[in-house]
């Protein structure tokens, strides 16, 4: 027989949660906005590089359907 598991209170559930937030270590405003900025910038480098490879590849493609 399985053993049945206590049920916890909602009271219980959110002093739980409270006391788990209060763990957390929240970052600072300024490591927020750095890493914002290198998120920006690194989106904006693999777009550039995904959109020189998806020319290439097109430009393949479009060459090899010119030799059919």
């Amino acid at each position: 027989m399985a053993e049945k598991e206590k049920k916890t209170s909602p009271a219980e559930f959110f002093r739980q949660v409270q006391t788990e937030t209060s763990k957390v270590v929240w970052p600072t405003r300024q490591e927020t906005i750095t890493t914002a900025i290198f998120v920006g910038i690194m989106m904006v480098i693999l777009s550039l590089f995904f959109l020189g490879i998806d020319t290439v590849f097109g430009s393949v493609v479009t060459w090899l359907l010119s030799l059919a």
